[in-house]
């Protein structure tokens, strides 16, 4: 049951995480356009879905954090690994990388997603590592007061 409520946890965080960032670029992308936005052909539902789909492809494999025996160096890669990938797909097929999509303009934009993750993902590791910290500080003090 603990194991569902943190697949849960993980994946609520991460899409709420990715409907903001979508927002925020939404709306970079309006005022860069003189508040003028331009759909058709349901390709804003297509990118909200997307949106959703990047939001599982981080959260999901997020949960590898949770495992101890596993070497951090390889949570890593599991985590953005499997998160970039997701992201790198659903770009390409919602129209995120644009209206030229020579290999060299894809592996360019490609390297420049991969980059803004991992800048989304350090302040999130150096959060989680100072908590743990705080954590062990706690402990050991309850257990010097113990030992008394």
């Amino acid at each position: 049951m603990r194991v569902v409520k943190e697949i849960a946890k993980s994946i609520i965080i991460s899409i709420c995480i990715a409907l903001i960032i979508f927002c925020a670029v939404g709306v970079f992308f309006e005022v860069r356009g003189g508040g003028t936005l331009g759909f058709e052909n349901y390709s804003f539902t297509k990118m909200v879905f997307g949106c959703l789909a990047v939001g599982l492809g981080f959260g999901i494999p997020s949960i590898v954090y949770d495992r101890e025996q596993i070497p951090r160096p390889f949570q890593v890669i599991v985590h953005m690994g499997i998160g970039c990938l997701v992201y790198i797909v659903v770009a390409y097929l919602v129209g995120w990388f644009g209206s030229i999509k020579t290999p060299v303009h894809i592996l360019i934009l490609s390297l420049c997603y991969v980059a803004v993750a991992f800048i989304i993902w350090i302040p999130f590791m150096l959060f989680y590592r100072h908590e743990a910290v705080r954590m062990n500080e706690k402990l050991q003090e309850m257990k010097g007061k113990n030992s008394i």
